[in-house]
């Protein structure tokens, strides 16, 4: 039942009951014989005041519900705003997403559209050419037996001039090719004198430029564990140490100065890391004569190969390594009769970090100079040791000391003994360019000792002075 209803009715009953209470009243008062007229004016006027009421009842609740119809109007128009407000911003939305999806393909389609405008690139785009120079201007002096041969003066040297290579293929396959120009100045060459061997001794003097095929290599890189190169490539050994060492643009390594070894040769190379590359080894199986005397055609063949090996770790700026070279120094040519193998075991103990270097090598040969001489000669063997440090007082700045002793003929010459050492101060203005103040003396008790150096020693004493500023150059 609605108000309106329930207004209506109260209403009715109201009358009702006023016409009721009139009668008994009317009842009542005829017994007293109250005057009919008035009774019916009273009562006809709160009938009207009623229905005065009434309708003003009636008239609030229209005004009541005409509110509430436009109140219900509003609010389901507001209602149907807010379904389409969120219509529109579902659309958005959707447009939205549809917008970063083409956002996203953007770089793959321009990609692809500069690939194709690219031209593809030739070879070269995988090929680096490089090169480094050891050169110095220094003063020389050597002495044989207190008489001062042909080397000695003053002048500018270019020790070694390497034009480097390097092609990548893919990442399994590369190749190198590295050429070694060597101008020696005035090269002395000192020999005995078949008419007085006593002395003096022959010295000549001359120039020789060389144009070296120093390595050329193809590489197949399996994993970091196992990498084979075929051609001239670096032996386990001299560049091993080489690294260590720091200063080869001031003197050559223990073993390739004293010509107990050399840094690269023509074969089959082995090599690798483990262990987070703190161990690395290698094998090389070579001709043996070195990269300076390849086999080319027919010449220089051998008929036994030789093995040089190294083991090494590498732990908190500490290395450790060992090594050997068994073979016949490519000598074992058809129609040359070889009566022994060359045996060298090295062993290298190394601290080094960006201040400090500090090293010592040792090494034990046997045959290494005699592998040609008959089996009933008397064997000779040869050891020495090395010692090297350098101290950076800043990234550009160091200073560094070596000493090196040998004696290269135990059995036959016992007291045939070679001592070297240097100092020096270096300097690096720029990344690519190292240079160095150096003293360097090498001193041979009797005999005549062949370093990289020349020829140095007499048949009682001879030395060898140079001081001088040595410089590296890389790019």
């Amino acid at each position: 039942m609605t108000l309106k209803g329930s207004l209506f009715g109260g209403a009715a009953v109201a009358v009702v009951l006023c016409l009721g209470a009139s009668e008994t009243a009317e009842a009542r008062t005829s017994r007293h014989r109250a005057p009919a007229g008035a009774d019916q004016a009273a009562l006809k006027a709160q009938v009207e005041a009623l229905r005065a009421q009434v309708q003003a009842l009636e008239s609030r609740l229209d005004a009541q519900a005409q509110t509430q119809q436009q109140t219900q109007a509003q609010a389901q128009n507001a209602q149907s705003q807010a379904q389409a407000a969120q219509t529109t911003a579902q659309a958005a939305q959707t447009q939205a997403a549809a917008a970063q999806s083409q956002i996203q393909t953007i770089p793959t389609e321009v990609a692809t559209a500069v690939k194709k405008a690219t031209p593809k690139p030739g070879w070269e785009a995988n090929t680096t050419v490089g090169a480094t120079m050891f050169a110095d201007f220094s003063h020389i002096d050597n002495s044989i037996d207190g008489v001062r041969n042909a080397q000695s003066g003053t002048d500018y040297d270019i020790k070694r001039f390497y034009i480097i290579i390097d092609h990548k293929f893919n990442d399994v396959f590369s190749a190198n090719l590295t050429t070694d120009f060597q101008i020696n100045n005035g090269l002395t060459s000192i020999k005995v004198n078949p008419a007085n061997p006593g002395g003096p001794f022959l010295v000549s003097s001359q120039n020789n430029t060389q144009l070296i095929i120093k390595k050329a290599w193809l590489q197949a890189k399996l994993s970091d564990a196992f990498i084979i190169r075929a051609g001239a490539s670096d032996l386990p050994w001299v560049p091993f140490i080489e690294k260590l060492y720091g200063y080869r643009y001031v003197e050559n390594t223990f073993i390739d100065r004293t010509k107990f070894g050399t840094s690269t040769d023509w074969g089959l190379h082995v090599f690798g890391t483990f262990a987070d590359n703190i161990i690395s080894y290698q094998v090389s199986v070579v001709d043996g004569s070195g990269f300076k005397s390849p086999a080319v055609g027919t010449a220089n063949r051998t008929e036994t190969v030789d093995v040089e090996g190294r083991l090494s770790a590498t732990y908190k700026h500490f290395t450790a390594g060992v090594g050997g070279y068994d073979g016949r120094l490519g000598k074992d040519v058809v129609g040359t009769p070889v009566y022994h193998a060359a045996q060298r075991l090295d062993a290298v103990l190394a601290y080094t970090d960006d201040r400090i270097r500090i090293g010592g090598e040792y090494f034990w040969a046997k045959h290494w100079s005699d592998v040609l001489q008959p089996v009933d000669s008397k064997t000779n063997t040869s050891d020495g040791y090395s010692i090297f440090g350098s101290y950076n007082f800043t990234k550009q700045i160091a200073v560094f000391g070596r000493y090196d002793w040998v004696k290269p003929q135990k059995d036959t010459a016992p007291s045939f003994v070679d001592h070297y050492f240097n100092v020096g101060v270096s300097y690096s203005p720029i990344k690519p360019l190292d240079l160095a103040l150096v003293y360097k003396r090498e001193a041979v008790d009797d005999g005549l000792f062949s370093s990289s150096n020349g020829v140095v020693g007499g048949l009682v004493h001879g030395t060898y002075d140079e001081i001088g500023l040595f410089s590296q150059v890389k790019f």
